[in-house]
């Protein structure tokens, strides 16, 4: 290929300056999404204090970028106060942001503008490897497609790490490309350095090393006869000096300190109360990573976070609530996902493969092999949460489609139009739904409007609708109002200038609700997507919102939040409430409070699982134990009525108690 050429890169360049505006548009009309204040908290903490112990599920890179802005601004931190790691990070991340900057966002503007760096370093590695790849035309073609692509726009500049890693596999791909074309020193400093920049960004970082070595064996198998051995020599010892480098970097982001808290601070709990009950090779793992102390500390709390993430996150896939995770998750997400042009350009890519037009066997593996051992362990993982967390086959699939349709429309008009056609399908449907692109849906799953009934958390709701609630509930002054929000209490629609009373949901379990819920509520009912379709809990029959997806809606805010008018009896709200209060009434030691909020709950829900449950342990506390027994016994009936994949998560905690 010749060295591009000055309007190529204006092209390329306008079209990244388009999708920075595009996003900068998109984040200053939402709210902190779920994820960003704990990660904030910590980013700002590192640099503050050099505590590596908060939001170690994350690496530091993303979050010590986005929190560069605030180097320079003198602001209030909340004391810590040694609470498990993931509750400090999350609170004190909320109570950080509500009191340095408040609803405007000024502080969040800047930290997602400079968290946007990892969006242009995304744009910027299509072109180059289209351009690389399969010519000037195709670069540009699939820098277009990116660039309007709709989970691409809705997670450019959020402080989340996705963006980041997918950067950075990019990187590392075509920096190892070129390496593989022409081995020198140079290129493979820039290939360690581009895969510790992946481990830096994000746990996921790790799976460069099967990508790597399975693009060594396409390049050997692609070499001639003679020069494979050689070859193999060459590529094998780049593959280890690669790994040797990429922890390095790793090690250098951590300040090349292996205790993850600084002087006078421990982790609660520690890596090895953390990591005990894990069993067999991951157990053996991270314990001799740790004896060896060849990775932090707080890149192995991480690692062992993730393997409890896989097995305790419930879905919810087309209509149902699932215990766990399901290997068809992400085909179905991408489909409902992904635009119907998109899918359109990838299909005659397989046609131009097919009919031998698309010659470019060896650059197509480094999209096909990334991309194939990605989404395979994504599918395996269990972790389904949402489209984000497969955001790096956006641009493979985008490069993929660029290269089909160019090596198609070099033999014949009529696959421009079609391609074209398509290319315009995809634009006009990202920008139909724009800003709303986080809850996006193609066309052929009903749109963005019927997105949450299908998907749900960061596909749809990820807390990002409070600014347009705001602006709702000041069109309808003086009225009622009741919000089931996702997030609470870890982000706080009261912080947004939002009068609405708070109700129960599966995450207010740790908070005490300012007011207790009636068993019948008046006037405006605003539901956000996460808790009408109950993704968070392992059950349909958990749902206390259940009855609410079949009534007909009045309106709905972003896509994501939707209002019911009139009034409304929920004793399975107001039974949840109650529930959630007993227990932490027992955690603070007030049994005979505990109780009396137990017996409402069983009162406006005598057969309800959680309700008995809350009772029994109640009765218990006060040392009752003939009453605890009759109300664990009307548990684990209830949990016997659950979906089999349920039952495990009641059922064996409820035979304890009454065979302790």
């Amino acid at each position: 290929m010749n060295r591009l050429k000055m309007p190529v890169w204006s092209f390329a360049g306008g079209l990244i300056l388009l999708q920075m505006i595009l996003v900068a548009i998109i984040v200053h009309g939402e709210s902190l999404t779920f994820d960003e204040g704990d990660h904030i908290f910590a980013g700002y903490m590192m640099w503050h204090s050099g505590d590596y112990g908060l939001n170690p599920e994350h690496p530091p890179l993303v979050k010590l970028v986005a929190t560069l802005p605030l180097l320079q601004e003198k602001l209030w931190v909340p004391p810590l106060q040694q609470r498990m790691f993931k509750t400090e990070a999350y609170r004190d991340g909320r109570d950080f942001l509500e009191r340095n900057d408040g609803p405007r966002h000024r502080l969040l503007f800047r930290m997602r503008l400079a968290a946007g760096v990892f969006a242009v370093g995304f744009s910027v590695m299509v072109f180059l490897m289209g351009s690389k790849f399969f010519g000037e035309s195709a670069g540009l073609l699939a820098l277009l497609l990116v660039v309007f692509e709709p989970n691409v726009l809705a997670n450019s500049d959020l402080v989340t790490t996705d963006m980041g890693v997918a950067c950075f596999f990019l990187a590392t791909i075509y920096c190892f490309y070129r390496y593989a074309r022409q081995p020198s020193v140079l290129r493979l400093l820039l290939t360690g350095l581009a895969a510790g920049l992946t481990l830096s960004a994000k746990h996921s970082g790790i799976l460069l090393a099967p990508m790597l070595l399975g693009l060594t064996l396409v390049e050997i198998a692609c070499a001639e006869r003679g020069r494979r051995k050689r070859m193999a020599g060459t590529l094998f010892g780049g593959f280890a000096a690669i790994v040797i480098l990429a922890v390095v970097v790793l090690w250098a982001f951590y300040g090349f300190r292996y205790v993850a808290r600084s002087a006078g601070l421990v982790m609660n709990p520690t890596l090895s109360e953390y990591a005990a009950p894990l069993t067999g090779m991951n157990s053996w793992v991270i314990g001799h990573l740790a004896n060896w102390r060849l990775l932090p500390e707080s890149y192995l709390m991480g690692m062992t976070d993730i393997h409890y993430a896989a097995q305790q996150y419930p879905i919810f896939l087309l209509g149902h609530d699932y215990a766990h995770g399901v290997w068809w998750y992400f085909p179905v997400a991408l489909s409902i996902k992904t635009t119907l042009g998109l899918i359109g350009l990838v299909v005659l890519a397989g046609i131009a493969l097919t009919s031998r037009r698309l010659r470019q066997k060896r650059e197509l593996a480094y999209l096909v092999v990334p991309g194939a051992i990605y989404l395979a362990v994504a599918i395996l993982s269990g972790m389904n949460i949402g489209t984000r967390h497969v955001l790096f086959l956006y641009p493979l699939a985008a490069l993929l489609a660029a290269a089909g349709l160019t090596a198609l429309a070099q033999h014949g008009r009529r696959w421009i139009w079609i391609g074209g056609g398509l290319v315009a399908c995809h634009v006009v449907s990202a920008l139909a739904v724009f800003p709303a692109e986080m809850a996006y849906a193609n066309e052929a799953w009903g749109g963005t409007a019927n997105t949450h009934k299908y998907l749900s958390d960061s596909s749809v709701d990820w807390a990002q609708q409070l600014p347009h609630v705001k602006q709702w509930v000041d069109a309808h002054p003086g009225e009622e109002c009741w919000f089931a929000y996702s997030a609470y209490p870890d982000l706080r629609p009261q912080a947004y200038g939002i009068p609405c009373h708070p109700l129960p949901t599966a995450h207010t379990g740790g908070e005490i609700l300012p007011v207790d819920v009636p068993e019948t509520i008046h006037g405006n009912l605003l539901l956000s997507a996460d808790d009408l379709e109950a993704c968070d809990w392992p059950s349909d029959q958990l749902n206390v919102f259940e009855r609410f997806r079949w009534m007909p809606m009045a309106e709905q805010i972003d896509h994501s939040v939707f209002v019911y008018h009139g009034d409304f009896h929920v004793p399975e709200a107001a039974a949840l409430g109650a529930v959630q209060k007993s227990k932490i009434l027992l955690t603070e030691n007030k049994p005979a409070e505990a109780l009396v909020a137990a017996k409402k709950a069983v009162a406006l829900q005598p057969e309800n699982l959680l309700a008995q449950t809350a009772l029994g342990d109640a009765q218990t506390a006060l040392g009752d134990k003939k009453s605890a027994r009759a109300a664990y016994e009307l548990a684990l009936a209830a949990a016997h009525k659950l979906e089999a994949d349920a039952q495990p998560l009641f059922v064996p905690d409820l035979e304890q108690k009454l065979h302790p």
